[in-house]
């Protein structure tokens, strides 16, 4: 079969021979966890517990009555120690709920008889929402929320995103590896609860066992197709893979479900699989530790709330290491803090040596339009920066800015080193404090 893609995006060195044949390890349970009351898109949670409580691992310790939110749950059976400001991978700081191990052991989730047509479409949304899972692909958007789009918006298709496209992270490919009937179940959820009548797994062609494995376990299945897809960045976008897909185009300002799709990562289905199998709250993930600065690269599953230093600890950071990013090299953001603590979008955390992080100095712009060539969204990235710099707001909504992802690859191809992306972040910020 003919891998299918969409127009622009970049190639950089994949890097991820470091850790794809590497099997999920599961960490030990860490002394103390850092659980944030603000892991997703929406509105944060607020505590449902006090200083000196005893808590058990899976219960219930943060939630929000807004739509837009998702509940928090305690990873580990332990004592509140303090709710205060914490370090945060994306916020700078963050209100979160400090817990200490008391040494129990783990909590063991039996498997349960399920009949996924059983349950409800609501049903299936609620028990979602109970489990406070959010988008795991990094986005960390609620997964009841795209499990819930409005009545006129008929979804007949569900993508699941198995692209992994950012380099050097291979903790999705081992999931679909090692997790294959999981990742099926929780896609069948997902078609279950939207009404959909068909669903797709897009896979990249650098991972040909794991496209080879969902094919052959979908001989049978008629409504569920396994699609090869060009290995190129960012193909794991939700509007690259609909556009690869299904040669559907989200409008502009648009979302999915406006084309009649929902996307989801496939580390999310398996987190709706334990949900609807296990009952089974989100909270461990599979991510990967790897890049040129760590001693043993790995795919660990993680409490979520272990904080960083606790896992670099088991792996060996190298004396070299100068920089720690969570998540990619595209789109991940660097860290300031061993303290910082795995949260439910955290897809990796990547140490690079000072010998992949030089930075050069930014020139002029030689207006060679190689961010236009690349820009996957069809944007004009150079004119951006230029109305962003000098404040030109309603210029900006002429051209889209909210409609940039934040891809990186315009200041990936830029010869004048110019930080694009970066300005475009801060764009969007000030324009949001302006219209808000």
């Amino acid at each position: 079969m003919q891998s299918r893609t969409f127009k622009q995006g970049i190639h950089p060195p994949e890097k991820k021979e470091l850790s794809k044949d590497k099997k999920i390890e599961k960490v030990p349970l860490p002394p103390q966890v850092i659980i944030h009351l603000s892991q997703h898109t929406g509105a944060p949670c607020r505590p449902l517990v006090g200083k000196g409580d005893e808590v058990e691992e899976g219960q219930k310790i943060g939630d929000h009555d807004a739509f837009i939110s998702c509940p928090v749950h305690s990873s580990i059976s332990g004592k509140i120690t303090s709710i205060e400001k914490l370090p945060h991978p994306t916020l700078g700081e963050g209100e979160a709920i400090l817990i200490e191990n008391k040494g129990d052991e783990e909590k063991k989730w039996e498997e349960m008889e399920t009949d996924l047509f059983s349950l409800s479409p609501e049903k299936i949304r609620e028990k979602v929402r109970e489990a406070g899972i959010a988008g795991m692909g990094g986005a960390a958007f609620p997964t009841h929320v795209k499990l819930s789009p409005p009545p006129a918006k008929k979804i007949d298709s569900i993508i699941l995103n198995g692209c992994e496209c950012e380099p050097y992270l291979t903790a999705d490919y081992r999931v679909m590896i090692e997790r294959i009937e999981d990742c099926i179940f929780g896609l069948k959820a997902i078609m279950r609860s939207c009404g959909a009548k068909n669903g797709y797994i897009g896979i990249e062609n650098n991972k040909k066992d794991a496209i080879k494995l969902m094919q052959e376990r979908m001989r049978n299945e008629e409504s569920i197709e396994t699609i090869p897809l060009k290995t190129k960045y960012p193909q794991g976008g939700e509007k690259m893979l609909i556009k690869a897909i299904l040669k559907r185009e989200v409008p502009s300002g648009g979302l999915p479900l406006d084309v009649g799709v929902v996307v989801s990562n496939v580390g999310t289905a398996c987190a709706i699989s334990d949900t609807l199998k296990k009952e089974k709250p989100l909270v461990e993930r599979v991510i990967t530790v790897t890049g040129d600065g760590v001693e043993k690269p790995s795919n660990l599953l993680v409490k979520i709330g272990t904080p960083i230093k606790y896992i670099l600890k088991l792996c060996g950071l190298k004396e070299e290491a100068k920089c720690i990013i969570m998540g990619g090299p595209m789109m991940g953001i660097s860290q300031w803090s061993l303290d910082i603590p795995v949260v439910k979008g955290t897809s990796g955390i990547l140490i690079l040596t000072e010998d992949k992080i030089e930075a050069e100095e930014e020139q002029i712009c030689i207006r060679c339009a190689r961010c236009v060539d690349h820009c996957p969204m069809g944007l004009l990235p150079t004119t951006l920066i230029k109305f962003i710099k000098a404040e030109r707001w309603e210029d900006l909504e002429k051209l889209n800015l909210m409609d940039c992802i934040e891809c990186g690859c315009c200041s990936y191809v830029c010869p004048s080193k110019i930080p694009i992306v970066q300005l475009i972040k801060w764009g969007k910020n000030e324009f949001h404090k302006i219209s808000s």
